[in-house]
């Protein structure tokens, strides 16, 4: 493996982090190596809000969850997908914009997911850590208010930085062979299967070694129920309509 192959390969999310700050140099360059990837016809519909700001970021907190990092992170980061700046930059030239189009919903969530995993990979070439944090979506309007987010932008998820105070386990990922399928669509329960032994081996090795589960039985909370159902009418009153 080359050095950025075995970068990569060992992502793990931080949640620990010490008190050294991120400075805003780095950020921006960090930003900078994110707005390099790739976009869906050069629309960049993204946007990243930097909150500093430690009542917002305690509130974030609360609202993600509960999870504590958010505010004692060196910094945290709210990714937005954006179609306010590129709609609004066409209709500036006389172009008559058609807004709402669920496609539109698809280029911005794909390219702000990009732009961040970009983000990502450079804060861990710089020794950071990360850990993204999707619970922003539990109550996304009231980010959006504490951010003073526009129609057409939401939140996609938030992504703490700093400098890691623990080094936790790679956790294992599905085996190649499920993922990387040739020509056709083909079955992948006997690697799941055999995923799931992968995880119970995980979970018995780590510290304390108290739990008891494997990759499928952790799918499920998140399908037995319907997860997070404001979703669809807060993006239609976000302006992104579904069309």
């Amino acid at each position: 493996m080359n050095p950025t192959i075995e970068l990569l390969k060992s992502h793990r999310s931080i949640r620990k982090f010490t008190d050294q700050p991120v400075s805003r140099a780095l950020l921006e360059e960090l930003v900078s190596a994110g707005q390099a990837a790739a976009t869906s016809s050069h629309v960049q519909a993204y946007s990243v809000i930097h909150v500093t700001d430690p009542a917002n970021r305690e509130a974030i907190a609360e609202l993600a969850g509960g999870q504590g990092y958010v505010a004692s992170a060196g910094a945290f980061l709210v990714f937005c997908a954006d179609m306010k700046r590129p709609t609004e930059a066409a209709e500036r030239t006389g172009a008559r914009v058609v807004r709402g189009m669920t496609e539109q919903l698809l280029v911005a969530s794909v390219d702000t997911a990009l732009m961040a995993q970009n983000v990502a990979v450079a804060a861990e070439s710089e020794g950071l850590g990360i850990c993204y944090i999707g619970g922003i979506r539990n109550d996304p309007q009231q980010v959006s208010e504490l951010l003073g987010l526009p129609d057409h932008v939401y939140p996609v998820f938030g992504m703490c930085l700093g400098y890691p105070a623990h080094q936790p386990d790679v956790k294992p990922r599905l085996p190649v062979a499920a993922i990387l399928k040739q020509d056709t669509y083909r079955d992948d329960r006997e690697e799941v299967a055999a995923f799931d032994e992968t995880m119970q081996a995980y979970y018995r090795s780590r510290k304390g070694g108290t739990k008891q589960s494997d990759w499928s039985h952790n799918l499920t909370p998140l399908f037995d129920t319907k997860l997070r159902p404001h979703m669809r009418p807060f993006l239609v009153e976000r302006g992104f309509e579904m069309k």
